[in-house]
């Protein structure tokens, strides 16, 4: 099958464009490689030395004997796509070609119009570009968990049946994102949906959790193929910043509380969710949503665990709940249903204190890398 992997230069994109071609699809890269230019403009980098795109390519067609197609362009830029989208042919479309941070989004007014134009105009050019030259083309798409926030019921799969004045119906999950990025991400999740219903399109939403690690079984094959390992205030995730923290012997940055409670899953499920969700497409007029996570976790909890694993080591780590820079509640009633990933045959890798030893050996593996001034949070939602 030909797949267009649409970013497939960041972080979850690179390890399912390796991993999808490393299962035989017919492989195509699209990106226009802002999140480099984006670690320049913050004065940020990964802990892990990142290879140019085009050397990542010849390397893994070295090793592999299996060929990447990388187109580099925007997609906001109609014009771009649709010529790229011809010369590859995709039968689906992996699309993680947007801006994904929340704090990024919320650093003044400038950042705001940047998240949601490319996020929001780039996907509507897919959809255009579907409806007009690949109506049978299957969009598989990286939605967020944080598009639910967090109520105060149980979430389900994107869609919730209500009865109100004795009628029943099968309505969109209701939405209460927490940044302009995640309600980017909501109003991409509406235009599909309308797409989907209105033109007769096929898209899979996967509302994906926090994600951690770095290595799958490709980007382990070789040092030129490894994948991002963000840790600062605004790329940053918690687990991985919290390993990075404990291998350098910075105090672990719980914002406020602890108790904001997500969904947790390691990259090599991110991987293998991305391939299930190709294998088993949309019907057509169907607008399908996965939850995509296998754990939750309370940050609070996720420091005590990577604490209770790094003193095991030999390391120093402390604790430090420090302000929150974001405004959410921090301690709250969240469970979300995940079964339909699980049904269709993700066999998960659940965070186990083997798991943390690896991050933490791979933190302080590259350590040296660190920079402790892009450590604590600079964006605040109240600015």
């Amino acid at each position: 099958m030909k797949v267009v992997v649409i970013g497939g230069d960041g972080y979850c994109g690179w390890a399912t464009a390796l991993h999808l071609s490393n299962r035989g699809y017919e492989v195509s890269i699209i990106d226009n490689l802002v999140r480099r230019y984006w670690d320049v403009q913050l004065g940020a980098e990964t802990l892990t030395p990142i290879a140019s795109i085009q050397q990542r390519i010849q390397r893994w067609r070295d090793l592999t004997g299996k060929s990447i197609d990388l187109f580099i362009g925007d997609i906001t830029d109609y014009d771009f796509l649709i010529k790229a989208l011809h010369k590859c042919e995709p039968e689906a479309i992996v699309h993680f070609g947007e801006q994904r941070s929340a704090p990024f989004s919320m650093i003044d007014r400038e950042h705001a119009v940047l998240t949601q134009v490319n996020n929001v105009v780039g996907t509507l050019n897919i959809l255009y570009a579907m409806r007009q030259d690949f109506p049978d083309c299957h969009l598989v798409k990286l939605g967020t968990m944080g598009e639910y926030g967090t109520p105060n019921i149980d979430i389900e799969e994107g869609y919730i049946t209500i009865e109100h004045n004795g009628r029943k119906d099968t309505l969109p999950y209701p939405k209460q994102p927490g940044s302009f990025y995640h309600l980017s991400k909501v109003h991409d999740s509406h235009n599909i949906h309308f797409a989907c219903r209105v033109w007769g399109l096929r898209a899979t939403d996967l509302n994906q959790g926090v994600v951690y690690g770095v290595l799958t079984e490709e980007t382990g094959m070789d040092e030129m193929l490894i994948n991002r390992l963000d840790y600062d205030g605004v790329f940053g995730t918690a687990l991985n910043r919290f390993c990075i923290q404990a291998a350098i012997g910075y105090p672990l940055t719980v914002y406020g509380k602890g108790g904001q409670t997500r969904g947790f899953l390691d990259i090599r499920d991110t991987v293998r969710c991305m391939e299930i969700a190709i294998a088993n497409p949309a019907d057509p007029g169907k607008f399908r949503v996965f939850n995509q996570f296998t754990e939750l976790f309370s940050i609070g909890d996720l420091a005590e665990m990577v604490q209770k694993a790094g003193i095991k080591m030999g390391l120093d780590v402390a604790i430090n709940n420090i302000d929150n820079p974001r405004v959410e509640l921090e301690q709250h009633y969240f469970y979300a249903k995940n079964t339909s990933l699980l049904s269709l045959g993700l066999e998960p890798h659940y965070l186990s204190d083997s798991l943390l030893d690896s991050l933490l050996n791979f933190a302080q593996k590259y350590k040296d890398r660190a920079d402790k001034e892009q450590i604590l949070p600079k964006v605040s939602w109240r600015r």
